[in-house]
């Protein structure tokens, strides 16, 4: 019986995919978490320099990636391999450097050097593609672009403590996002598509049964909540966040199950919910910020209401882990923060919450779950 009922989210996922959407984005991250694609050396390679220097150098490679995926050059290469010179005809883009760019990208596996002159797509760069379940393009860009100018800025952060952004471009990140639509849409259609896969990863660990409502604060363009309100059609939603992130999203609005509501979580969030989710929203902020938003919440929720944070923890030991290096990006874009597990105990207790469990996720993040003391 106990075994059954641990497997009981991974049937409801595996049966509720099955009708949707959401099959396409359950698969790739099975795939990517059992069989993650890998790169393979050919025999006859030129020796390597120091493994220092190819670190430092790193953001050689990530900024080639942002210039493929801004090109758009895996959706033409969708159907096939192309020539070179086609492909900078399509991108308006000087052909030979062209040619270097993807000359240098194959050599890491993300294309494929058919010939002299013609690539295509390799499976590492399939999530470059636009119209994909999963696809990463938007927040390669997003990354490429505003990420990676304020990264410049690294030792600004470190020496002051205060934020690289607002260094680089004269304000905050979301001031700055509400300001420039080109940026605000790469930025939101990349949370978007994250939000798709890790969806997939939180409805598998969480078992939402019996929760009549639930408020996304800060929840973007609501995909989260909407992977959510498509497994468990009992449950209705609210997603709230400024007018930019929301965007021109409405189709969670069909049959009165969501509604979107344009506010600032810094002063209110709407009242009387079962659940108050919190996907990526505590790591942008400063315990300071983090609190304000957690004590609304609490103010908001009814007295057996849960709030449900989703977010990376950082391991207390010297381990690799993605979460601090996400934890310096974090420093140098809104001076937020990853954090451990003994610092969610004490930002929610002093937040008033009590922490009732942490689920682990095939992703990265987990699912912290708390209610009010």
């Amino acid at each position: 019986m106990v075994a059954r009922m641990a497997f009981l989210p991974l049937l409801r996922v595996l049966q509720g995919a099955r009708k949707t959407r959401s099959w396409a984005e359950l698969k790739l991250l099975l795939r990517d978490r059992f069989f993650p694609a890998r790169t393979t050396c050919a025999n006859g390679e030129d020796p390597l320099p120091p493994l220092l220097f190819q670190i430092a150098t790193a953001y050689w490679l990530s900024q080639a990636i942002y210039v493929a995926a801004k090109l758009g050059i895996a959706d033409l290469l969708e159907a096939g391999p192309l020539s070179c010179t086609t492909l900078a005809a399509a991108t308006r883009s000087d052909s030979r450097s062209l040619y270097r760019l993807l000359r240098a990208l194959s050599s890491t596996g993300l294309f494929s050097q058919v010939d002299k002159e013609r690539f295509a797509l390799s499976r590492l760069a399939e999530p470059l593609r636009s119209d994909i379940p999963g696809s990463l393009r938007a927040i390669v860009v997003t990354i490429g672009e505003i990420h990676y100018q304020a990264c410049g800025e690294l030792l600004h952060s470190v020496r002051t403590g205060s934020t690289a952004f607002n260094q680089v471009f004269g304000t905050s990140l979301f001031e700055y996002l509400q300001q420039n639509a080109e940026a605000s849409d790469a930025f939101n259609r990349g949370m978007t598509n994250l939000s798709s896969l890790l969806a997939q990863a939180v409805l598998l660990a969480y078992n939402f049964s019996g929760i009549s409502s639930i408020v996304d604060v800060g929840g973007g363009e609501g995909e989260l909540l909407r992977r959510i309100l498509e497994l468990y059609p009992g449950t209705k939603g609210v997603v709230l966040d400024l007018p930019n992130s929301i965007g021109s999203a409405n189709h969670l609005s069909d049959g009165g199950r969501c509604s979107y509501i344009a506010g600032n979580f810094f002063e209110s969030v709407p009242e009387g919910a079962d659940v108050y989710l919190l996907c990526g929203v505590v790591h942008d902020w400063d315990d300071h910020h983090a609190l304000k938003v957690l004590a609304n919440c609490r103010k908001a929720m009814m007295k057996n209401g849960r709030m449900l944070i989703i977010d990376m923890i950082v391991p207390e030991a010297n381990s690799a882990s993605f979460s601090k290096l996400l934890d310096l990006n974090m420093l140098v874009m809104t001076g937020g923060r990853e954090r451990t597990k003994a610092e969610f105990y004490a930002l929610l207790d002093a937040a008033n919450y009590r922490i009732t469990r942490i689920i682990r996720t095939m992703a990265p993040q987990s699912v912290i779950e708390a209610m009010p003391k």
